[in-house]
């Protein structure tokens, strides 16, 4: 079946209209080719010919929406990306943490956690702390908006780039915390206990009694818009514990954003007083 190429500029603006209300994401007109070829498959398997009639399946089929998400969100990520983050995580935030909370449960948050990679990241880090430190106690969340990319992190099972960059970079840790299983390598089980994979959209309150010590929220907010980006940081910091750090992406700041959070350095804020009531 052949999809039409000249599409009506309202159904272009009522998908990208969807984006924003289902995700948050701010898509300008300028994205609808990329907008439309991610579409393209989906109408494919769908058997539609036209755009008009897949706005109406989205109206029509709650259930579609959870593929829409999927289709349109953008899910990269690695072990270890941004190194320079993680010898800080190492060095200081988690001995710090450690000092100053003797006996409680340091508590994380992979706040876009794609396929998991940064939450076993951060759970290497926090086992290689524990073997020095058997006191030592903590729990990560990982959330996304994409049930597709956690299911992979709830599998704990990598293979092709993702892996093999893990196993270039950090082979001592891929070695001790990745086993080979089938066509890839399995996270161990001491990794796996400790990472709770959950669906989650950023413009709202994350439910739970937790309140995070230490929050990841990395390379997000350049989806959003001003408006959007403070929605989504409100709900961050009610989540976080005062004086929680919040890790940032390389392109971002939140320096011109009245959202209750101090700079520290460049991608680490620390959580203040909350901006608004």
């Amino acid at each position: 079946m052949e999809i039409e190429s000249e599409i009506d500029v309202g159904v272009q603006r009522a998908l990208l209209d969807k984006v924003r209300r289902h995700t948050g994401i701010h898509m300008a007109d300028r994205k609808w080719t990329l907008l439309q070829g991610r579409l393209r498959r989906r109408l494919q398997a769908l058997e539609l010919s036209r755009y008009r009639d897949y706005l109406a399946v989205l109206d029509a089929q709650p259930e579609e929406v959870g593929a829409f998400i999927n289709l349109v969100t953008t899910n990269e990520t690695s072990f270890f990306r941004t190194p320079r983050i993680w010898d800080h995580f190492r060095q200081q935030l988690l001995p710090e943490w450690f000092r100053q909370h003797r006996g409680a449960t340091l508590q994380l948050w992979s706040a876009a956690a794609s396929t998991g990679e940064e939450a076993y990241s951060m759970a290497m880090l926090c086992e290689e702390f524990r073997e020095h430190h058997p006191a030592f106690k903590y729990q990560i969340l990982a959330t996304d908006i994409a049930s597709h990319v956690l299911a992979t992190g709830k599998a704990g099972h990598y293979q092709g780039k993702s892996i093999e960059g893990l196993r270039r970079t950090h082979p001592e840790l891929a070695a001790k915390y990745f086993q080979p299983s089938g066509e890839g390598y399995l996270a161990s089980p001491s990794l796996r206990a400790h990472v709770l994979f959950r669906e989650h959209h950023l413009h709202r309150r994350l439910d739970g009694a937790a309140r995070f010590d230490i929050a990841l929220l990395r390379n997000v907010l350049i989806y959003f818009d001003e408006e959007g980006q403070c929605s989504v940081l409100e709900n961050v910091h009610r989540a976080m514990a005062p004086g929680g750090v919040l890790v940032i992406g390389e392109s971002e700041s939140l320096t011109r954003l009245n959202v209750g959070f101090e700079f520290e350095q460049p991608l680490i804020y620390r959580r203040g007083e909350r901006a608004h009531a």
